[in-house]
């Protein structure tokens, strides 16, 4: 197998060509691998058909794999199924569906498991059946606006702590959206608002939807930074659309990516996506409170 990579962009993401993802990977590839993640933060390969057991060999190659939300029938274990498609009667979810509601969600600037005590490293979603328009996921590189800011600003962020609460990302889209038992599920919890790669030390910061306000802050200010920075993390040079055809499979950084899916025609058009997330390192605070950046 020879690799190639093709940058998408000036400040990240790259097409990679060459190798078929389903197979097992020689040592030499899987380093390839790898090492592009941690330099590009999110990798595109296309015509890669796996099935959910294929996908999950693949992805163990980052680390062990976190387990998923039960949100449905069928849901849970290793495979997140995002999708518009009732598992039950195999049709389309009809207009005003609950699940269309809480897949509203995606739709917001985030970073998967920032709400968990280990937030994860990556994401690698697989597209199954893809609309015909729209439905893109678009990412946001928070590693390329941190090295942007001034170091004035830099050193602004350096030590702050956020609170990260699913229950707060998703009453942005509607408050009675979770039961008792999804709140009681994932409390609050700290995370360092600036984090580096241990590879290679560089720095971005860790905001998204997720994030609810700057501990040891009043609220409204620490909201009100957060939104900051996703807006500034999220302007045109910062950004990237992927515009999805069948078997295209993306893997992306979650420590230092945002990313959101774009909306499309939920009862026109099917859409089915097998999402393998894998736990990273953590906490990324320690005992006492304070920031860990490397992690």
């Amino acid at each position: 197998m020879t690799l190639t990579f093709q940058k998408i962009t000036e400040h990240f993401g790259a097409e990679v060509d060459g190798v078929d993802l389903t197979k097992p990977l020689g040592d030499g590839v899987l380093a390839d691998i790898l090492e592009a993640f941690d330099e590009y933060s999110v990798l595109v390969f296309h015509d890669q058909a796996f099935d959910d057991d294929t996908q999950m060999a693949f992805s163990r190659n980052f680390g062990p794999l976190e387990t998923m939300r039960k949100t449905k029938p069928g849901g849970g274990g290793h495979i997140s199924d995002i999708s518009n498609i009732d598992p039950a009667t195999k049709e389309m979810y009809p207009a005003g569906h609950w699940r269309l509601l809480y897949n509203k969600g995606n739709e917001m600037w985030h970073s998967d498991s920032s709400f968990k005590p280990v937030p994860s490293l990556t994401s690698m979603l697989s597209g199954r059946i893809v609309p015909p328009e729209g439905a893109g996921t678009e990412f946001a590189s928070q590693r390329a606006a941190h090295a942007a800011l001034t170091p004035s600003e830099q050193d602004r962020l350096d030590g702050l702590v956020a609170v990260h609460s699913f229950e707060y990302s998703r009453s942005l889209v509607d408050k009675e959206l979770l039961s008792d038992a999804m709140r009681a599920e994932h409390p609050p919890i700290k995370h360092a608002l600036v984090r580096a790669n241990p590879k290679n030390g560089r720095k971005a910061f860790y905001s998204g939807s997720h994030a609810s306000h700057i501990d040891g802050w009043p609220e409204a200010e620490g909201r009100a930074l957060l939104r900051e920075l996703v807006e500034w993390a999220t302007q045109p040079q910062f950004t990237y659309l992927h515009q999805w055809s069948v078997n295209d499979f993306v893997i992306w950084d979650n420590r230092c990516m945002l990313h959101r899916g774009r909306p499309w025609d939920v009862t026109k058009y099917p859409r089915v996506m097998h999402r393998t997330t894998v736990a990273g390192a953590g906490p990324t605070v320690s005992e006492d409170g304070l920031a860990l950046s490397a992690a």
